[in-house]
């Protein structure tokens, strides 16, 4: 018994860790925005339903607020960004709301550059 505890152990400790990476899009706005407040028109209900939605959720904050914990590339001065996150770090940035169809082909190079493969199920 002994014996066979102490190879779950070893097979456990040998065994390659698969770290969760923790990815999601924020949303730098502000009041009055008018390109967030159609991208709120358009694409708001529907992001979280789709493989992009699922794979990096949506979180907002307020651009003049305090600055999330991420690494940022540079600092974001225009609202709407879009800044997928992996892991607390920026791997990609869209800057302003060009429209649904270039908002969808836009977020979804992010996701190959990052090497961010999309959440088919569901």
């Amino acid at each position: 018994m002994n014996f066979l505890k102490a190879l779950i152990v070893v097979v456990f400790a040998l065994a390659p860790v698969v770290a969760i990476a923790e990815t999601y899009l924020l949303m730098a706005e502000e009041d009055g925005c008018v390109w967030c407040d159609k991208w709120d028109e358009e694409i708001s209900h529907i992001y979280p339903k789709t493989a992009e939605g699922r794979t990096a959720p949506l979180r907002r904050y307020e651009l003049h607020d305090e600055t999330p914990q991420v690494a940022f590339e540079r600092l974001v001065h225009f609202t709407p960004t879009f800044i997928l996150v992996q892991d607390g770090v920026e791997v990609g940035r869209i800057e302003g709301y060009p429209g649904e169809d270039f908002f969808w082909g836009l977020l979804g190079i992010m996701f190959e550059r990052a090497k961010i493969p999309l959440d088919q199920t569901g």
